[in-house]
């Protein structure tokens, strides 16, 4: 059976916002294959050729200037600085239509977007979620990086278990419509962490942030991450990247 294809962007450095209206638009031409399938059904019509039903599988790399995103489930007493203080400082603020609470986006952050017809894989959530987690266990593995998952709580965390010792290395946060996902992971690589300190990261007290280049005690190559962490995109998803 031939491999799902994945079409890869990488965006480069990109404002939040173009970056959110262009997953936005992406999803929003599945959901007219989807629904262009749907009436033609219905109607009886002349049947859509595969190419007009085949909705399109995206991976998105980008990094974004400082940037503070609110999910659709999050609180603003998560978020320790006032409108003022972020204009000064030269960070945006969205509200976003994804899960989660409060993160940061940064330079040197991966972040990655996935736009996938989940129907083509499976629908469940939950095991998108973990899969995704997976991606970037087995990424940072290869660095000498134990990944972990902590229970109740999305993301990719190091010493989950130990209390005081917690922290987190890749937050995460989707929206799926009709089973097209849009967001996804921000994985940190060399990022400035002191970033997080004007925020309750995700909205979990008592837990710290930390990166590949703070647990390594040394940055790492930015591209050399990237082609790791597409590579196992492909193993976990069992995928073909173009």
């Amino acid at each position: 059976m031939e491999k799902q294809q994945i079409i890869f962007e990488d965006l480069g450095v990109i404002n939040y916002k173009a970056a959110w209206d262009y997953q936005e638009e992406l999803v929003k031409k599945n959901l007219q294959v989807k629904s262009d399938a749907r009436n033609a059904m219905k109607t009886g019509e002349r049947p859509l050729s595969p190419k007009e039903l085949a909705t399109k599988n995206y991976l998105l790399f980008c990094e974004h200037p400082p940037v503070y995103t609110l999910g659709k489930s999050g609180h603003m007493e998560n978020v320790l600085l006032s409108e003022d203080e972020m204009e000064e400082k030269e960070i945006e603020f969205f509200r976003t239509n994804r899960g989660g609470d409060i993160t940061f986006h940064g330079l040197q952050q991966i972040v990655g977007y996935p736009i996938l017809d989940l129907e083509k894989f499976y629908t469940d959530i939950g095991k998108y979620m973990r899969s995704l987690e997976e991606v970037i266990i087995l990424s940072i593995a290869e660095y000498g990086i134990k990944g972990d998952r902590s229970k109740g709580e999305t993301g990719v965390w190091i010493e989950p278990g130990i209390s005081g010792r917690e922290r987190k290395i890749c937050a995460m946060g989707i929206r799926c419509s009709r089973w097209i996902t849009m967001h996804g992971f921000a994985l940190n690589v060399n990022t400035d962490l002191s970033y997080f300190n004007n925020i309750i990261p995700c909205g979990i007290v008592n837990k710290q942030v930390t990166s590949i280049e703070k647990e390594l005690g040394y940055k790492v190559d930015f591209d050399d991450v990237k082609e790791k962490v597409k590579r196992n995109f492909e193993k976990v998803f069992d995928v073909r990247i173009a």
